[in-house]
């Protein structure tokens, strides 16, 4: 870990990136569930359509090597703390009835935005913590001014998850106001409370999180777009969140606001393109899952597939369009960026283990980000330092080493022919590894 800038640097950044009125910026995370890094138009896809968000992308910047982690609770958990799930215990999924959820003492991102005046709204998918049994895990409980959406995955229902007897709810704030949920026009429920909570801004900086719980598996979508795509019931999916990405971007225009935020987008994790047959609904099968494009691995795995994510941010006016960058950044970062513009700066009681990525996103310097460790529950897997990765895990348990920049598929192992990288990278990871608390080891 590293302690992050002084309070005097993170005001003149502040000061140095503000918009053109002064005011603090506003910033809209889009996260979706389960999205590979082929499955947007930008990204490849050669059939799912995807305007608005390459649009998005092509505003500002699009990110090819952006980074998550391997499945839904450890990467949510990332995200929010800017740490390490590890550091907050928040390695697996947690569905209905776990007693596990995110410690009243983890500083939230939402937290640390509220204490510099913002206004923050969650909708979607939680996973922090089962809040239908367990009030303390609710988002109105970690900084989250207002929150609509759902405790965990959509999928955990009868017959498939025996405990999820009475199905899914949907929350509103500490209020349950329907279950079984209907996940399938969730999208469109999530877009008609965003553009509401930015009509109810006022003049006060906010921070948008907007969770989708597609497209997990079973993909779906509303009357509105089933069957529309090309791709299938997971293409209908993505484009309805295309669509509510379009339309929540509109907004922010329609309102003047569309100068003053940071808008961010990325998946939360690779897709499921291993998953149970239990996963599907009727008529569907693997055709109707995600795709890492070019790249190895799937969700849950340390390949470049698994947690290698279609990534892209976008403020006009303060990040150059047109931008795609190759160098690494990391769901870790946007913690202290976020906190950065806000004016705040980091707990020395919780030190994050991102960086500031702004004056790279901006294209004033390169991304702080030299190293990256992929850690799957507990296990850290594999180190990327630059272009080199090494890997060992259990389903290779002798280093194995790629050179990203030529090979991002992991094809090919040159840990042989490059010995003392080999050496350098098994160091670090060995170092790295004595972080994670014994009980988990």
């Amino acid at each position: 870990m590293r302690l992050h800038l002084s309070v005097a640097l993170l005001a003149g950044l502040l000061v140095a990136f503000a918009p053109a009125q002064g005011r603090q910026p506003n910033f809209v995370v889009f996260l979706t569930d389960d999205q590979g890094y082929g499955d947007l138009s930008s990204f490849g896809h050669p059939t799912i359509r995807t305007p608005n968000i390459d649009r998005l992308a092509a505003d500002g910047i699009r990110l090819t090597s952006f980074y998550a982690a391997p499945v839904c609770t450890p990467s949510r958990a990332q995200l929010l703390t800017g740490r390490y799930a590890f550091r907050s215990k928040m390695f697996v999924p947690y569905g209905p009835g776990a007693p596990n959820g995110l410690a009243a003492g983890e500083i939230t991102l939402a937290d640390a935005l509220k204490r510099q005046g913002y206004r923050t709204g969650m909708l979607g998918k939680w996973h922090l913590g089962d809040f239908d049994t367990r009030p303390e895990f609710n988002p109105l409980e970690h900084g989250f001014d207002t929150f609509l959406g759902i405790p965990y995955s959509h999928d955990y229902r009868r017959p498939f998850v025996q405990d999820a007897v009475r199905g899914v709810p949907l929350y509103r704030g500490l209020d349950q106001v329907e279950r079984p949920v209907e996940a399938n026009t969730l999208t469109q429920r999530f877009t008609a409370e965003a553009r509401q909570f930015l009509r109810e801004a006022r003049g006060r900086p906010f921070f948008l999180y907007v969770a989708y719980n597609m497209p997990h598996l079973p993909a779906g979508a509303s009357s509105a777009f089933t069957g529309k795509s090309t791709a299938g019931r997971y293409g209908d999916a993505v484009e309805e969140i295309d669509w509510s990405v379009g339309q929540v971007l509109a907004e922010l225009k329609a309102l003047n606001l569309d100068r003053d935020t940071l808008a961010v987008f990325f998946s939360d994790n690779g897709p499921w393109s291993n998953a149970p047959a239990r996963s599907f609904q009727e008529g569907q099968t693997l055709w109707d899952t995600g795709s890492a494009g070019p790249l190895r691995g799937t969700k849950g795995t340390s390949w470049e597939g698994g947690m290698r994510v279609p990534a892209a941010a976008r403020w006009p006016g303060t990040i150059p369009p047109g931008q795609v960058s190759s160098q690494m950044a990391s769901e870790l970062d946007v913690f202290p960026t976020l906190v950065a513009l806000a004016g705040g700066a980091i707990s020395t009681d919780h030190p994050t283990d991102g960086y500031d990525l702004l004056p790279f996103l901006a294209g004033h310097a390169s991304t702080p980000r030299r190293e990256l460790y992929y850690v799957v529950d507990h296990d850290v897997q594999a180190v990327r330092e630059g272009r080199w990765k090494l890997r060992i895990a259990p389903d290779a348990p002798q280093p194995v080493l790629f050179d990203l920049d030529r090979d991002p598929g992991e094809r090919f192992d040159v840990a042989s022919a490059n010995a003392d990288v080999v050496a350098h990278l098994r160091e670090r990871l060995d170092r790295f590894r004595t972080q994670v608390p014994a009980a988990a080891r």
